[in-house]
């Protein structure tokens, strides 16, 4: 297996205290440049104040979230401006809101690039696991305070990809994820399975066990029971952890986008039963779609999980979405005003999510980290009646980096309708809509003090339960020529009867996240093209609604 030449961006030996490192890092030359880079770019209308992105270039997918001594830590792939293959760039936070950059964390050398994995903290030290792009599967750890200085296991693949002159291998090798048991080390390897109609496959997972992270063996493919995921997905950046008294497969599909599978994992087969699912992404990957995931405990029973976001217009060279071909980096090392920096950048990433076990089957999900550090000018407004039919336009309330906190009764309405991001004229707005009991109707069996003891037929013996559906519409969210619109991001959501809704909503420039009563997410990239498109609207169409309690506040960058 040949080796590919080792990265050419900038780096750095630190020492091994925290000390020693946050006096280096306070000098140090990559970090000058970064901070130029997000000052520069600061100002583009469509650039977060409060959704991550890389500081310098582009971003992909998320790679490694972890909690190490006192901090989380979040990799990404990156293209360092001197060689714009994927590395794992790198922040910091005590938070999961405020990131501090730092340097680049893994890069290419043996492999072409340094493709999606996972981290595993494990007493003095943190385990890196990755797709090396060429070779095969790369295992890497750290040991100091900031995870600065990373070490490659063996110098090379630890997972290699099979020879041309061997028989096919029983597995694929591809973005890997890690955990222990036993005095073992575990790693899926991401891939998929042939189905019987030709060239259609589905999404299969590899797991490999391992003593001392040098050598694996293969012992069988890990999910049972899987009758969730569609004909053409893959498991792409998998993550494997426990949640509750279960476990939690996150993962992502280039076919249907970032999703979970729920189940047990059953420790004497070293086999994951699988018997839920759920989704981040409802509808394409592009264009402005959820794309992939990165997910760690949170030490209380939950998983912390942040995806990446698709751009929906080109980005200058980085405009990958749409031409497959990244362009050069010339200039992009000159000394001068940071222009070079201005426009190259797609990619962003959610707002850190918990998820949480609800039951057996379902999964909660909730904005995670210090969201309220963020908010600056509040305003409020009481009780209020939406009439049917009715624009009612907010005259307060307005911003284009705003979260909005929404109670509602939606009563009998057909849906409740919120408008960001909105022009005065309407020429521009983002539709935000809650359909209420206008989802799924399914049949769940009563309690079981009611009918017990007594043979009923099914319609009698079971209740009927009715999903909600949330809705974001980007449709007429931007008079951009080179805008793309995507289907309306639909989501089920199951609100009970008498249930009062609620719905968190963060609009950041070119991001609307919606969260809604603790169970639902969904998310999109938008583009308003009118500096004035910052209003709020309401709407109940069909009947009148109540607004219970409206609350919005501005909010402030992560980085400053």
């Amino acid at each position: 297996m040949s080796e590919y030449p080792s990265s050419k961006a900038p780096r750095f030996v630190f020492a091994d205290t925290l000390e020693g490192q946050e006096d280096q890092l306070r000098r140090n030359p990559l970090l000058r440049r970064m901070r130029e880079a997000r000052r520069v770019k600061a100002d583009d209308p469509h650039r977060p104040r409060y959704h991550f992105v890389n500081p310098e270039y582009a971003l992909n997918d998320p790679n490694g979230l972890c909690f190490w001594q006192g901090r989380w830590h979040l990799f990404y792939q990156a293209r360092p401006p001197e060689d714009p293959r994927q590395h794992w760039g790198h922040a910091v936070s005590t938070d999961l809101v405020h990131w501090q950059d730092l340097p680049y964390a893994i890069g290419p050398g043996p492999e072409d690039k340094s493709y999606s994995g996972t981290i595993l903290v494990e007493g003095d030290r943190a385990i890196a696991m990755y797709h090396g792009m060429g070779v095969g599967n790369m295992v890497a750890v750290a040991g100091d305070p900031l995870l600065l200085n990373w070490r490659k296991v063996t110098g090379r693949a630890v997972i290699p990809f099979g020879s041309r002159d061997q028989p096919p291998l029983p597995y694929g090798v591809f973005d890997p994820c890690i955990w222990s048991k036993g005095g073992a080390y575990y790693a899926l390897s991401a891939g998929i399975v042939p189905f019987r109609l030709g060239d259609r496959h589905v999404a299969a997972n590899y797991l490999f066990r391992s003593r001392d992270l040098e050598h694996w063996d293969y012992l069988h493919p890990f999910v049972e029971g899987d009758r969730f995921t569609r004909l053409g997905d893959d498991g792409a950046c998998p993550y494997f952890w426990p949640i509750g008294d279960r476990h939690i497969l996150v993962f992502f599909s280039h076919l249907s986008g970032s999703q979970y599978l729920l189940g047990d994992y059953d420790t004497e087969r070293d086999k994951f039963l699988v018997d839920g699912h759920g989704m981040f992404t409802f509808g394409p990957v592009f264009p402005g779609g959820v794309h992939a995931p990165t997910a760690y405990p949170d030490g209380e029973g939950g998983v912390i999980a942040m995806c990446n976001m698709n751009p929906a217009r080109p980005t200058g060279k980085m405009d990958n979405y749409l031409s497959g071909f990244f362009g050069g980096t010339e200039g992009w090392l000159e000394e001068g005003d940071g222009s070079q920096f201005a426009r190259d950048w797609d990619q962003v990433l959610t707002l850190p999510r918990r998820l949480t076990l609800r039951g057996r089957h379902e999964v909660d999900v909730q904005p995670a980290g210090d969201i309220a550090s963020l908010r600056s000018a509040h305003r409020h407004i009481g009780r209020t009646v939406v009439a049917p039919n009715r624009e009612v336009v907010l005259d307060e309330i307005e911003g284009d980096a705003i979260e909005l906190n929404i109670k509602v009764a939606p009563k009998h309405s057909s849906l409740f309708e919120v408008n960001v991001l909105r022009s005065p004229g309407g020429e521009e707005y983002t539709r935000i809509c809650l359909y209420h009991r206008r989802g799924f109707k399914y049949r769940e069996p009563l309690p079981d003090d009611v009918g017990a003891n007594r043979v009923v037929s099914t319609a009698l013996s079971t209740v009927a339960r009715y999903e909600s559906v949330i809705t974001i519409d980007n449709s007429c969210s931007s008079t951009l020529p080179d805008t793309l619109s995507r289907p309306p991001e639909s989501a089920p959501v199951l609100i009970e009867p008498g249930e009062p809704l609620q719905l968190l909503i963060f609009v950041d420039r070119s991001v609307v996240e919606v969260f809604v009563n603790g169970r639902q997410c969904v998310a999109v990239r938008v583009y308003p093209g009118r500096p004035d498109s910052k209003g709020v609207s309401l709407t109940s169409r069909g009947q009148e609604s109540t607004v219970l309690s409206l609350d919005c506040w501005q909010m402030t960058s992560i980085y400053e």
